[in-house]
């Protein structure tokens, strides 16, 4: 009977893995996973590295209550306030949801600033690591623009006269100025086509492009590893495996202490 049950469990499991199996033999994700969540990262680190992990979660919230709020806002001058008290009042749970898009989109902001801020601090935007650091202030960027496009999309007198406020700044920078507060208005002035035009950079443009950076950023960070803290006594980022200059790889190695004459 013993034998028995664990042929049975053994079946059991070989069908539960068998997608998985599947899975990655043909494409090597589950493999890639485990890497990513099981990869060995200096001893010495503390929450101070968790604020990417953080700002990264508030994105995805930010992804997933924007695709709910998609499906029921109406980006037309005449709909588009109608149906944000429609969401508000009306559809269950619509207010925790655009809530939490509203409140979440200032998190995701100061997260951001909080881990750029913390990287600066313990000099992780040093070599091999400055590819890295332009791909953050890329994302900054496109998370500020992200807020921007997303503050008019209500269409109420805040929205519209601080997106007035916000092009008007946008058209005294010089040369390409008034292209910008142009190519955003869709004309001369805040009309019909600005609020379609605002929603289409907030709900594809802006977000696709995150997205792509974002992956990049992660291949980047698994490549080069985690960089130690300040106070560490080993080297920052002791154990990342970095690209050589004949094509082959190296690691960082812990420096040499020098001897007190």
């Amino acid at each position: 009977m013993a034998t028995r049950r664990v042929t049975r469990t053994e079946q059991l499991q070989q069908t539960i893995l068998y997608p998985v199996d599947w899975l990655e033999e043909r494409s090597g994700l589950v493999g890639g996973l485990k890497y990513f969540l099981f990869r060995k990262v200096p001893g010495d680190i503390n929450w101070f590295q968790t604020l990417g992990s953080a700002t990264l979660t508030a994105f995805i919230v930010q992804a997933l209550t924007g695709s709910i709020l998609a499906m029921y806002y109406k980006p037309d001058p005449n709909s588009a306030y109608p149906s944000i008290q429609h969401i508000t009042n009306d559809v269950w749970a619509g207010w925790l949801v655009r809530g939490m898009h509203r409140w979440g989109a200032s998190v995701f902001i100061i997260l951001m600033f909080m881990h750029m801020g913390r990287v600066f601090l313990f000099g992780a935007y040093k070599y091999p690591r400055e590819l890295n650091w332009v791909i953050g202030v890329l994302l900054l960027a496109m998370g500020l623009a992200e807020g921007f496009t997303g503050y008019l999309l209500p269409w109420d007198q805040t929205a519209y006269w601080a997106t007035v406020v916000g092009i008007n700044l946008n058209g005294t920078a010089p040369f390409l100025g008034p292209f910008i507060a142009q190519f955003l208005q869709g004309g001369t002035y805040i009309n019909a086509d600005t609020l379609a035009r605002f929603y289409a950079i907030h709900m594809l443009l802006i977000p696709g492009a995150i997205i792509a950076l974002i992956g990049l950023h992660l291949y980047l960070v698994v490549r080069l590893g985690v960089t130690s803290p300040p106070w560490s006594r080993e080297a920052a980022g002791t154990g990342s495996i970095i690209p050589s200059r004949n094509g082959g790889r190296r690691g960082l190695t812990r420096p040499r202490p020098r001897r007190s004459r």
